[in-house]
This record gives structure tokens, sequence and C-alpha cells, in this order.
């Protein structure tokens, strides 16, 4: 088809609707330009600046909202994965029913890799694992008085927090047992059992090694965290 009988064709299709220009950036766009190259090299026009840099500016606008709705997807997506952990931890009847979830429900609900509750016994010693997981299970291990203020503290000085995120240096099998060696970060529960109770940790590992990052927000698993001290107290009387 010849240049002189097209013309036609298109001038008729945007007469007959011209809003489908209109809305359309591209071809707005690409209008804006023919339209700049046909004034010549010598002319500036600011309108077509202004124009662009608006485009620009919507582009950017378009792009932090869409961010921001995936943030707000996952920060509820995350509310809901927490309160159905914390109900889970609700239901056992029994320490044995309790202890079974923590070796076999908790991390699934959790989504990370492996969950592992540490607590201090007067009766280890420093480096030494004692046999108690045909009585407690694969969800709990124990240490020595102050290795759990130890681990969390990871050789820094500075206060503890309730919640430490952060990428694995150290992959201990009694804090990961099988997945020592796939985890990547985690996430370090510190556990307040009362007067009378030594210090404890729930260890949460991941093997995304962007899922617990100091960056990101911890105040779900702190909530997370003081329902779970409650419950274990309940089992610990």
């Amino acid at each position: 088809m010849s240049e002189q009988k097209k013309t036609p064709a298109v001038r008729d299709h945007i007469l007959s609707d011209p809003d489908a220009v209109l809305e359309d950036r591209d071809v707005m766009a690409a209008l804006i330009a023919a339209d700049g190259k046909s004034k010549g090299a010598n002319v500036v026009d600011l309108r077509s600046i202004a124009l662009e840099r608006l485009e620009a500016r919507l582009d950017r606008l378009e792009d932090t909202h869409r961010h921001v709705i995936a943030a707000a997807y996952d920060n509820l997506a995350s509310t809901n994965q927490i309160h159905r952990a914390i109900l889970a931890l609700l239901e056992p009847h029994s320490f044995a029913e309790f202890l079974s979830l923590l070796e076999h429900d908790l991390a699934e609900i959790l989504n990370v890799t492996s969950a592992r509750l540490c607590l201090e016994s007067p009766a280890v010693e420093v480096g030494i694992t004692p046999d108690l997981q045909s009585e407690f299970g694969q969800g709990v291990s124990f240490y020595a008085p102050g290795e759990v203020s130890a681990y969390i503290a990871n050789g820094r000085r500075d206060t503890q927090r309730p919640v430490t995120l952060r990428q694995i240096t150290t992959r201990e099998e009694r804090v990961f047992g099988d997945a020592a060696n796939i985890v990547t970060s985690e996430a370090v529960l510190k556990l307040d059992l009362g007067a009378g109770n030594l210090p404890a940790m729930l260890v949460l590992g991941s093997e995304q090694i962007a899922q617990f990052t100091p960056q990101k927000g911890a105040d779900l698993l702190v909530f997370f965290t003081s329902a779970f001290e409650r419950v274990l107290r309940r089992w610990l009387r």
C-alpha cells in the first residue's frame, strides 16, 4: 500500500477516536519528538522538556506505588504467618505436644528452614552437647550457662536486642541440626523465662540469605517472642 493511501486511513482513524491517541503514551511521545525535530536544531522547546520531566516523575511515582503495594502485601502475609504460629503455640495440652510442635511444625508455619529452642542448663559443660534428644526431641538443644548470651552477641559488646537478624557466620549443628549446611541467615529470639530460670533463645534459620537481615523490621518477631516466652514459662513452672 502506498503512503498516499495510508495517510487518509490513519487520519480517519485518529478523527474517529482521538482519545486513543491522547491516552497512548508511546504515540504521544513519538508525536512530541516529531514536533521537536520539525522546529530545527536551533529551537529549544521548553514544553517538550517539561513533559519529559513530568513523564519521568510519573514513572518514578508508579514504581514507588508498586513497591508500596508489594510491601503491604508482604507485611500482611507475615502478620498472618505470625498469628498462625502463636495460635499453634496455644494448642498443645501437654509439654510433649509442645516439644512435638517445635520439632515438626513450627519451622513450616514460620516458613523457615529450621527452628530450635536453645536452653541453658547448669548440668551442661561448655562445648559438650548432652544426649537429651530422646527425651526432648530434635527441636531443643542445651547450652552451658553463658553460652546463649555469647551466641547472641557473636563477639559484639553492644546491648542485646530481643530479636537479632543477621547472616550466618558460624553454622552450629546443635543450633540448626540437619540444616546446618544449608542455612545462610538467622533470626535469634532472646527469651526471658522469668526469675529463677536461665536465659534461652529460639533460633530460626533460613536458606534464603535475604530473609533475615539487620535492615529488616523485627516488630512481628518481637511480638512472637513475647508470646513464645509466656507459653514456655507455663511449661517450666
